[in-house]
């Protein structure tokens, strides 16, 4: 079996390529709202649970660097974070799925804004 962080590296060309390419697809909707990357998040997610499942009931965890953190790490983190999210609900963890929910899109938000105003900063 290829070394894990191999399988990383090229599952993340893959899955960035392939978000790039649904970019450049529904970039005729023109600007004003991420239509693209919701489309990018929606299909991420929905794909990290078929592959959580087939992994889990089939396969194990052997591909689970190149497909999972790669390809769908690549194409986008958001699925990551919603299987960790049904994750934590499925253990029973409801409250501590609320809190990674709502702390992560919080502190992410102001994570973006603190690094814009940074940059403006340094930079502007």
């Amino acid at each position: 079996m290829m070394n894990p962080f191999l399988q990383v590296a090229l599952g993340s060309a893959i899955g960035a390529t392939a978000r790039y390419g649904v970019y450049r697809a529904i970039a005729w909707h023109g600007p004003g709202f991420p239509i693209a990357t919701g489309v990018v998040n929606v299909v991420g997610s929905f794909v990290m649970g078929i592959l959580a499942a087939l992994m889990a009931h089939r396969w194990g965890n052997a591909y689970a660097p190149l497909l999972l953190t790669g390809v769908l790490g690549g194409f986008t983190t958001f699925s990551a974070f919603s299987l960790d999210a049904l994750t934590l609900w499925e253990r029973g963890q409801a409250g501590g799925a609320a809190i990674y929910i709502v702390g992560s899109v919080v502190l992410s938000i102001i994570a973006v804004i603190a690094g814009i105003t940074v940059g403006r900063g340094l930079w502007a």
